[in-house]
């Protein structure tokens, strides 16, 4: 059940214009009052004799009978309450009690308040009601509605709980505003996707992933064929900007614009200024070497990623809430880049991915920007080099880098549900699993080459590998061997060996940091860490280069006192 206080209005007539006519696309079906503050008042959808204007005109008799100096502006409320297309149909009974329950509720007509504000309820659809409501109580005073939405939903979960509805997370107030009943209707009767204020927030949100300055900000947002109208003081200063879809018009042909604040708070251009001012105390240290030269291109940014994921992933297991929210927030930028640059295979639930994670990355715990320069960094790389191609060393890496973005969502969801973030975590659970879905489009075929190449491994190798596993996880040892991925497993062992790597010592890199065992495919998991950490080509038809590896402690990981011990849950 979703309550939505609507923008406060002047014409109470005009808003109960609105709820009687048919609607644009005729989807006001039968509308009439469920409940009212006065049983007898009118019903001009079940009276023929009552007009719009006799309950608008009871309605406003509180407000009309103030000296004009004392009424308010904005005297029209309006609360519209919505059920989810899977819920039962509720009887006009049921409608008229939680029409009662929301006005007490918010303070518009606290329950035995015989002088409280006078409002309807209307009923023009199966799904959902709506309530006007005039702000001047019958005794002349004004009602108390401070955080009226907030305790509306607080309402709602209660109704939902007691009328078997689907029961939705409780939010916090750091949710992007949801379209208007207005802008659904457009956008149905345009035939567009999206609506198009959601379409503008997640284009703006790919703009600025991995962004370093207003310049790149804004023609990225160019680029990506929105109109673009900057704020400017008369110092000459940029205080803002709204965008627009060139073929979203109003009645009068002029294009609609939104600020950057209204589609998210977190797109004002203070907030994302933020982004480009805070510096990285912790830019010095690196865990982990990058990618090398010899791996340019799409392939070198997704090896990157997955790197500065991997790093962000142990700081969500130890570090405090501010450096983890950070984390949480370069996340999703990294989700936007690859969301942006992805092949056909995976585009979709890539978008996807990023579309629902946005709702995870605020919370009422303050994001230290500073703290999330190397997820920004890789979010820059991987929109720099460009689009990835589905097939050898960048279909392989990005099946890669979206098994580690799979398991740092994971580990914010677990964080964002330890702290009762309920729509947060859900987001970032309803994330994860767009990118399970990915990940099997993105690994088909690299993980066959593999499997393949492990098939043909010798006894004596195949049993050589075993015997690393069962001394590496003991624990999930006969599981391993028992998946269909083992053999790709294997032949990765077989590489790291061929370069001069010892296995034991990967194998406890790769798996000693963070448990298993939720895995759904443990063998897949660790094979793509291996031949990430062991600068492996991640597309299993290259030529191995077959050199010595130096100290693996050494080379890899940097000194052992900068190598975090964390443990914790994934997949």
């Amino acid at each position: 059940m979703i309550p939505c206080v609507q923008k406060r209005g002047s014409r109470t007539v005009g808003l109960i214009f609105y709820l009687y006519e048919p609607g644009r696309c005729e989807e006001h079906i039968d509308p009439h009052v469920v409940a009212a503050w006065d049983a007898f008042a009118p019903d001009p959808g079940r009276h023929p004799d009552a007009a719009y204007a006799d309950l608008a005109r009871l309605l406003d008799q509180p407000v009309d009978a103030l000296v004009p100096s004392r009424r308010p502006e904005q005297h029209v409320w309006h609360l519209s309450v919505r059920n989810s297309p899977e819920d039962p149909l509720l009887t006009d009974g049921q409608w008229a009690d939680v029409a009662r329950r929301m006005v007490a509720a918010t303070g518009i007509a606290p329950t035995g308040d015989d002088t409280a504000c006078r409002w309807a309820a209307v009923r023009h659809a199966d799904d959902h009601i709506h309530i006007v409501a005039t702000l001047v109580r019958e005794d002349g005073r004004r009602p108390r509605l401070n955080n009226d939405a907030a305790r509306a939903q607080a309402e709602a979960r209660r109704l939902e709980a007691e009328y078997g509805l689907r029961q939705l997370n409780p939010g916090d107030g750091t949710a992007a505003k949801r379209p208007t009943s207005a802008e659904r209707h457009k956008a149905a009767r345009e035939r567009r996707p999206q609506t198009p204020r959601e379409e503008l927030r997640e284009t703006v949100r790919h703009a600025a992933a991995g962004t370093m300055n207003e310049t790149e900000f804004f023609h990225r947002i160019t680029a990506a064929g929105l109109l673009v109208h900057q704020r400017v003081a008369p110092s000459g200063d940029l205080l803002g900007y709204k965008v627009a879809l060139p073929d979203d018009r109003n009645q009068d042909g002029e294009p609609v614009f939104y600020a950057g604040s209204t589609l998210a708070p977190d797109l004002s251009l203070p907030k994302i200024r933020k982004r480009w001012t805070t510096g990285d105390p912790e830019s010095g240290r690196n865990t982990e070497a990058p990618a090398g030269p010899r791996w340019p291109g799409p392939a070198g940014a997704r090896r990157r990623a997955s790197t500065a994921m991997w790093q962000a992933l142990l700081v969500i297991d130890h570090g405090t809430d501010e450096q983890i929210a950070s984390r949480i927030t370069g996340a999703g930028e990294v989700l936007d880049a690859l969301a942006t640059t992805s092949d056909t295979a995976t585009r979709n639930e890539l978008r996807q991915a990023a579309f629902v994670f946005e709702r995870a990355t605020r919370s009422h715990t303050q994001a230290a920007h500073g703290h999330d320069r190397a997820l920004r960094q890789a979010a820059r790389d991987l929109v720099r080099n460009g689009p990835a191609l589905g097939h050898g060393e960048d279909g392989a890496t990005t099946a890669m880098v979206i098994d580690m973005a799979f398991f740092l969502i994971t580990a914010a969801a677990h964080w964002h549900a330890r702290r009762n973030h309920a729509q947060q975590a859900a987001a970032a659970r309803q994330s994860a699993q767009h990118l399970r879905t990915a990940y099997r489009a993105a690994a088909q075929h690299p993980m066959a080459v593999l499997r393949q190449r492990g098939q043909r491994l010798t006894q004596p190798r195949l049993q050589r590998q075993a015997a690393h596993i069962r001394a590496a996880v003991p624990e999930l040892a006969e599981q391993i061997l028992a998946e269909p991925g083992w053999p790709a497993l294997a032949a990765t062992l077989a590489d790291a060996e061929a370069t001069g790597h010892d296995p034991a010592l990967l194998l406890h890199e790769a798996t000693a940091r963070r448990e298993l065992d939720t895995a759904d495919s443990v063998s897949d998991v660790v094979a793509w860490r291996l031949r990430r950490v062991a600068d492996l080509p991640a597309d299993g038809q290259q030529k191995l280069a077959v050199t010595r590896a130096g100290s693996f402690s050494q080379r890899v990981s940097g000194p052992v006192a900068d190598r975090p011990q964390v443990s914790g849950k994934a997949r």
